[in-house]
């Protein structure tokens, strides 16, 4: 089974086992909406867990879940990510894609030039940054703008780059 990462349990918070948790998805209002979520453990492997409640405010998402009745239990999930399994993600609108989906895949330029492989994207507030390898493994960075983006093929793990647009946005590392 594939998870997604939907949020990271930053701390305890009060005395009750309740978790306070920074979403990382554009919906934290989806907390409300799930009945059980997946502990990332930190070696690998995901335990499931009942979602009892969850509060979501402009800070962060309040959870409680199953198996945390303390503050003693909520401190070891410090860190920790929590996940949903891919039949749970949400459904995105055309044009977005997971993070996930998105890093491995080949990137070329429209013209079939290799550029390299997508290793990383870096969410900015106004868009997101891509961080593409090469071979040599140096690395370059593009802004995820709609005019750059020829192609995004996540099911074929391919990535089509305008070439006139890249040669006005590319950042290299200049070592």
């Amino acid at each position: 089974m594939e998870y997604l990462r939907i949020g990271i349990v930053l701390r305890p918070q009060g005395v009750r086992g309740e978790l306070k948790v920074q979403p990382l998805t554009d919906d934290p209002g989806r907390f409300r909406r799930l009945e059980q979520v997946y502990i990332e453990g930190k070696r690998g492997g995901y335990e499931q867990r009942a979602l009892l409640s969850a509060a979501v405010r402009d800070d962060a998402v309040y959870l409680q879940i199953e198996g945390v009745p303390d503050r003693t239990a909520a401190e070891l999930l410090r860190g920790r990510y929590l996940c949903v399994d891919r039949g749970h993600a949400v459904k995105l609108p055309e044009g977005r894609y997971f993070v996930c989906d998105l890093i491995g895949c080949a990137v070329e330029d429209s013209d079939g030039k290799p550029l390299g492989e997508l290793c990383d994207v870096f969410e900015t507030g106004a868009n997101d940054v891509y961080a593409v390898r090469q071979k040599d493994q140096k690395t370059f960075l593009v802004p995820a703008l709609k005019k750059l983006l020829a192609l995004v093929d996540v099911a074929n793990k391919r990535i089509v780059f305008d070439k006139k647009v890249l040669g006005e946005v590319i950042v290299r590392d200049e070592d």
